[in-house]
């Protein structure tokens, strides 16, 4: 499926206009999440060399693949913050804008003359997202955090890897894309309260370490009500027997056999009705007390067979499974392409690559990807027009460095 294919329906955020300033992932993520919806999203980058991750991971014609994901649907303006007169553009395109994100260490909005209570001077109705490492309060704000120390505060790298091992990451950036969902959720809350409230805006204020605190289940009231730290368990899911990753001769799979009916199925299946007929396995807690024996006998079971024999076998007995896909299996995968999770992407350097598609999906005004990731300052002579510059203008600030 093409990004034309979905380019003619409505949006649910249209007419709504986001400033972008921050970079790299969090913040961008956000933006990209509300223009997949229809937002206009104008991002600031600055000359030179623009948002970091332009450069990050594998590129191709000299532009990171990453940056074709997390900056479609959105208008580059390359601006020169450090320059007053940067900040007065700046200024002047909030003051039209919807949303302003930005994810700078707390206190750099204040150190340009952009202070929330100086933006709702000027735009009384701006909602304003703020993500940072540890919040715009509190003992740590100044301290420099990134996503991978949000994960580790936040109590999920200890419980990441294989028992008594180093903890590890779960192989992308979660704790900054947590975090740009949940400042997308805080912006559509807040603007939902702008209109129908008398039209206030307001803070967001979301640290990295709590987007990921907020995912940690029971952990506190686990260690509050009875003193237990929970630990890393690898792939199992602790306390909830069996649910594991099992090895096969070319692969691995997911089992979920942790449903009191489930369990006896997934035992018949697997030829071991006497573990199916235990009274002490009926339920839970008593497969928790028992679980080696049960992922040993599960194992037995799938090591001599293929993944596909184990995930046909198991869809009969109706017992929740699943292969632990690659890229390769994503891209080769019928249903993901069914359900146009997979989309072309026409790059503005004349590539045709397949990108994600768009989550989650809306009956009446589904998301769609309307335009291509910009090169550094390809909408800055357009967007400066709309705001009201001139063309003698906007060439004296390409002359002095203000813009790019």
């Amino acid at each position: 499926m093409t990004m034309q294919a979905q380019a003619t329906t409505p949006a649910a955020l249209a007419g709504v206009r986001v400033v972008e300033m921050g970079q790299l992932i969090a913040g961008p993520f956000c933006g990209k999440t509300l223009g997949d919806f229809g937002a206009e999203v104008i991002k600031i980058e600055p000359p030179g060399g623009g948002d970091p991750l332009r450069n990050w991971r594998m590129l191709k014609d000299g532009t990171s693949l990453w940056w074709q994901v997390q900056s479609r649907n959105k208008r580059s303006v390359a601006l020169d913050l450090r320059q007053a007169q940067g900040q007065d553009i700046a200024r002047r395109l909030i003051v039209e804008a919807d949303v302003l994100i930005e994810n700078f260490r707390p206190g750099t909005l204040e150190g340009w003359g952009m202070s929330p209570e100086e933006l709702h001077r000027l735009n009384p109705g701006l909602v304003i997202l703020r993500i940072s490492g540890y919040g715009q309060t509190g003992p740590y704000r100044d301290l420099p955090g990134f996503g991978v120390i949000g994960e580790a505060m936040g109590g999920l790298r200890h419980l990441t890897g294989e028992p008594g091992h180093v903890p590890v990451r779960c192989g992308i950036s979660i704790g900054d894309t947590l975090a740009a969902l949940h400042g997308a959720f805080g912006v559509l809350a807040a603007l939902h309260h702008r209109n129908v409230n008398g039209g206030q805006g307001q803070v967001i204020d979301v640290a990295l370490h709590e987007a990921v605190f907020n995912c940690m289940e029971s952990l506190i009231p686990e260690y509050s009500a009875f003193g237990t730290v929970r630990e890393p368990a690898g792939s199992a899911l602790p306390g909830i027997a069996p649910s594991n990753a099992y090895p096969c001769t070319d692969g691995w799979v997911l089992v979920a056999g942790n449903g009191d009916s489930i369990f006896k199925r997934l035992m018949e299946s697997i030829g071991r009705a006497d573990l199916a007929a235990a009274p002490d396995l009926a339920s839970n807690a008593g497969r928790v007390a028992r679980v080696a024996e049960i992922d040993a006998a599960i194992q037995a079971w799938t090591s001599p067979r293929t993944v596909g024999h184990v995930l046909d076998a198991l869809a009969t007995a109706r017992v929740p499974a699943g292969k632990v896909y690659t890229a390769q299996d994503i891209c080769e995968d019928p249903h993901y392409r069914a359900r146009g999770m997979l989309l072309e992407l026409h790059t503005r350097d004349g590539d045709t690559i397949e990108v994600p598609g768009i989550v989650p999906k809306l009956s009446a005004t589904p998301g769609s990807i309307r335009s291509s990731a910009p090169h550094l300052g390809d909408d800055t002579d357009v967007v400066l027009r709309e705001a009201g510059f001139s063309e003698a203008q906007i060439a004296l600030l390409r002359d002095t460095a203000v813009v790019a």
